[in-house]
């Protein structure tokens, strides 16, 4: 409950993501002068709105205005560009690790984890060597890079076979993530080939691999089979109920004996909580995510708080049909969660109680492509053209800040009147490897 201090009561934010930003940006808008102070923890100085990652790898959206500066949007916080290391929250302290190697602790009064989800990587052979994820700005911009730079090679390449792995691209996950990703770039390099004089788009070869026995499991089912259909009717092979076996050297074997040679692997095949948690004092759930109650309350722990992928938030929306259901680590919850999260935490400050989280999922939309989508919305099916532009609706309202929604817009009007760029800039993957071989001539 509320503390009588003379000193401000110090929040510590672990984590710059959707959680992170959106709770810091409503502890400075609420709290008042002297009340407490907020310190906000990240590795990036940056929050990266994941839902336009797509558009930003098929370069329908600038890279830099798909990151909200977490220094510039938070200016009555404190912004630590470190790495959590560990937590110690019966000691009021985390221990974080600085760019040049350093450690040190930092001290507290109320915490709150929105340290999200990393990768879920499986120990297939290969696989570390081999994969591309597709979390952040820059695994999004290595991936365009990539991608084009593949064409690059095989329009200059005199070996068939070779020529084959190069223009082979393939995507492991079919959630949004794998989805969007796979949809965008295919896109993107199918209109590339127009300025390739030996390059047909029938000569690109798009996988996707998915172990369940659908895609999309976020919308209904009837529309992951329309998404199916329609990513076949543009030549792209999907593999369901399918495991990857291995990926060594880049040759791609799959459970149901099927082979193949690919230089583009990308690793879309889930995520899980944020490893730091398992070593701290803090309760978790056997899938590593902290125990929360619906007031966003670490379940049994004082001056904690939780909230996003890391979090196991009951669904009270769900509670008569399912009492264990909890909230699914989606967007569309962590902004929610981090709204209430804000205002419980000062409410707590000042001696008042704290609100359950309640909210009845509306539906979700992807995009496939330009003018290509797929939504499920109020239990309405949309495709198409209309789909695509409420997936654009959505997100632009989301995106934090008008800034970005102003430079988002921007990017797409003058795409739409300019024609998107396909210009390849692998350099930027390995920007000293010409200074390297001229160094050595």
């Amino acid at each position: 409950m509320g503390r009588a201090k003379t000193a401000p009561t110090r929040i510590l934010i672990l984590g710059g993501g959707y959680v992170g930003l959106y709770t810091a940006l409503g502890l400075q808008r609420k709290l008042r002068g002297g009340e407490a102070s907020v310190t906000v923890v990240d590795p990036q100085p940056h929050m990266t709105y994941q839902s336009f990652l797509p558009e930003a790898a098929a370069g329908a959206i600038e890279p830099r205005h798909v990151v909200v500066p977490l220094r510039r949007v938070l200016k009555r916080c404190h912004v630590l560009t470190v790495r959590v290391t560990k937590i110690s929250h019966g000691e009021k302290k985390v221990t974080v690790e600085a760019p040049d190697g350093h450690q040190e602790d930092i001290a507290y009064d109320v915490l709150v984890v929105a340290l999200g989800s990393v990768a879920r990587v499986m120990p297939i052979p290969g696989l570390a060597e081999q994969g591309i994820s597709f979390k952040t700005i820059g695994e999004a911009i290595y991936l365009r890079n990539h991608v084009l730079s593949k064409l690059d090679a095989a329009s200059s390449c005199a070996d068939d076979e070779l020529r084959r792995k190069l223009l082979t691209f393939t995507f492991v996950g079919g959630g949004f993530a794998g989805i969007e990703a796979l949809g965008e770039l295919e896109d993107m390099a199918r209109y590339a080939t127009r300025y390739y004089e030996n390059i047909e788009p029938s000569d690109l070869r798009w996988v996707l691999v998915e172990a369940a026995g659908r895609i999309l499991p976020e919308v209904r089912e009837s529309l992951g089979v329309y998404t199916v259909l329609q990513l076949e009717r543009r030549g792209i092979e999907v593999y369901l109920s399918t495991l990857a076996e291995s990926f060594e050297h880049g040759h791609v074997i799959l459970s149901d004996g099927t082979e193949f040679d690919s230089d583009t692997i990308v690793w879309t095949a889930g995520v899980k909580s944020n490893p730091v948690l398992a070593s701290s004092d803090l309760p978790i759930d056997d899938r590593g995510r902290l125990r929360a109650k619906a007031t966003l309350q670490v379940d049994g722990v004082a001056d904690a708080w939780t909230a996003g992928d890391n979090a196991a938030v009951p669904d009270l929306s769900r509670i008569d049909e399912d009492p264990a259901a909890l909230c699914a680590p989606s967007a569309q919850h962590a902004v929610r969660q981090a709204n209430l999260l804000a205002k419980n935490i000062v409410a707590v400050l000042r001696d008042r109680e704290p609100k359950p989280y309640f909210h009845r999922n509306v539906g979700s939309v992807a995009t496939l492509g330009l003018h290509k989508g797929v939504a499920d919305v109020y239990n309405v099916k949309v495709k198409g053209f209309i789909a695509w532009a409420m997936h654009r609706g959505y997100h632009v309202a989301r995106v934090p800040t008008f800034n970005r929604k102003f430079r988002v817009v921007a990017d797409w009007l003058l795409g739409g009147l300019l024609r998107r760029e396909v210009i390849s800039m692998g350099q930027i993957n390995n920007p000293r490897a010409e200074f390297d071989r001229v160094s050595r001539a």
